[in-house]
C-alpha cells in the first residue's frame, strides 16, 4: 500500500509521461501503471490506443458497473469504447505489432539498465507473470518508453548499471519515467532531465545504481 505522499508522486509521474503522447500517434499502453495513462489523456486528443489482446481505439476504464465486460484491455481492466474502435483477433493484432506500426509502448519494468536493456518478465523463483506480448512491444515500436517505481520495496534501485534479471529486449528503452525522475537513455548514458518536486538531484543520485549525466542547466520538475 502506497503512502499517500508517494501516491500523489506516482500519479504526478502518469500525468507527466501521458505529455509525451503526441496527437496522430498509435499507442500501446502496458499492464500496470502504463493502463492508468489514458486517465491523463485530454479526451479530444486524436490518438490511437491499441491492446494487444485485440482493440484499437480505446477510451477510458470503466467500474463493473458500467462495463461491457466483454471489453478488457490486455491487463484484465474493463475499457470503453470510441469512435472508430475496431476489435480483431491476436494474428491481426500482433501484425501490428510486428509490422512496426506502433509508433510508442509504455511499458512497466523490474529492472531497466543505463544502455536501455529492460527486463520486465520475471523475477526466477519469485514472480512469473509470463512474457505476454513485452517482447515484441519493446523491440518493435518505434519508441519504447518506462514506467516503473525508482526503487523495489527493499529500497532497491532499480534503474541499474546491468539488469540481473532474464532480459525483455536489449537496448529497446528510450526514456524512463518513475516516480522521482525523468531519464533519457542516450549513446552517453543515463541523463536526468526532470525530477519530482520536493526531490534535490542528490537524492536522486542516491537512490541509483546506475551513474547519471546532470544537466548544467536548471532542472525542470513534474
Amino acid at each position: 500500500m502506497l503512502s499517500s505522499a508517494k501516491a500523489k508522486m506516482v500519479a504526478r509521474m502518469i500525468a507527466r509521461a501521458a505529455k509525451d503522447i503526441e496527437p496522430g500517434m498509435v499507442v500501446n499502453l502496458g499492464i500496470g501503471l502504463p493502463t492508468q495513462v489514458i486517465e491523463h489523456l485530454p479526451a479530444d486528443i486524436p490518438i490511437c490506443l491499441h491492446s494487444e489482446n485485440g482493440i484499437t481505439g480505446i477510451g477510458s476504464a470503466l467500474s463493473m458497473d458500467k462495463a461491457d465486460r466483454n471489453l478488457i484491455d490486455a491487463g484484465g481492466a474493463y475499457v470503453s469504447p470510441v469512435p472508430g474502435t475496431c476489435y480483431m483477433d491476436s494474428s491481426v493484432s500482433f501484425a501490428l505489432v510486428r509490422g512496426g506500426r506502433l509508433d510508442m509502448t509504455m511499458l512497466g519494468a523490474f529492472e531497466v539498465a543505463m544502455n536501455g536493456d529492460l527486463a520486465n518478465w520475471k523475477i526466477p523463483g519469485r514472480f512469473t507473470p509470463g512474457a505476454g506480448g513485452g517482447m515484441e512491444l519493446a523491440q518493435k515500436a518505434k519508441k519504447v518508453i518506462v514506467l516503473t517505481m525508482h526503487q523495489d520495496r527493499k529500497g532497491r534501485s532499480k534503474i541499474v548499471r546491468k539488469c540481473t534479471l532474464p532480459i525483455t529486449a536489449y537496448g529497446c528503452v528510450s526514456r524512463i519515467f518513475t516516480d522521482m525522475a525523468v531519464l533519457d537513455v542516450t549513446p552517453d548514458g543515463l541523463v536526468l532531465r526532470e525530477m519530482a518536486k520536493g526531490l534535490s538531484v542528490d537524492e536522486i543520485v542516491k537512490a541509483t545504481d546506475a551513474p547519471l549525466i546532470i544537466p548544467a542547466n536548471d532542472m525542470p520538475f513534474f
